[in-house]
């Protein structure tokens, strides 16, 4: 199973996130005074009431030439990963154009799209599809959702939708098809009784 670029920085993103609150967690129970005796002798032990920069330190560090440019480059760096990370997840798909390998063609991933779903609706014991192309670099993922008649096994549809995807796969030289087919059953409309 692949797993889509966004789906991996966003697990990454939330075990980061996870991880700085529990190390934030551990330090503010373990500074809690009633833990001070059960402490480790080499954990530091701030005072309840003190801050956890004093000036000193603050002004020692603002003396510094290196101090400004640093906070500023890290602000920075932080925000504008945030905002792409933002923008990462309103992505909306755009209708791209593949091009192919005879000069001058070009399909459109719609096209395609709208292909395939009506080639695979027209398997019997297929009640209705849905197909979705996701281009990357060289290779196309094909998300092809297939809504089964209520009495009909995978099995009987699955050779024709291979032999579906197989020609879309010729169809789309040079680029990799890859095939994620997900099935449903439609299930029988019983009339309820009041």
């Amino acid at each position: 199973m692949t797993t889509q670029p966004r789906t991996a920085v966003n697990r990454a993103v939330l075990a980061l996130t996870g991880f700085a609150l529990l190390v934030g967690g551990v330090v503010l129970f373990t500074t809690a005074p009633g833990l001070a005796v059960r402490r480790p002798t080499w954990w530091p032990s701030p005072s309840l009431y003190h801050p956890l920069f004093d000036r000193e330190v603050l002004s020692d560090l603002r003396a510094r030439e290196w101090w400004t440019p640093v906070v500023i480059a890290v602000g920075a760096v932080v925000s504008l990963l945030l905002a792409r990370w933002f923008v990462a997840q309103v992505y909306v798909r755009s209708r791209s154009r593949l091009r192919l390998a005879a000069p001058g063609s070009a399909l459109r991933t719609q096209a395609l799209e709208a292909a395939l779903a009506s080639r695979a609706a027209g398997v019997d014991g297929v009640a209705r599809t849905r197909a979705r192309i996701h281009p990357r670099r060289r290779r196309l993922l094909l998300r092809l959702h297939v809504w089964l008649d209520a009495d009909t096994p995978p099995g009987h549809v699955l050779d024709a939708l291979t032999a579906i995807t197989a020609e879309a796969q010729r169809s789309a030289a040079p680029y990799v098809l890859d095939t994620h087919v997900r099935f449903s059953h439609r299930t029988h409309r019983m009339p309820h009784v009041r």
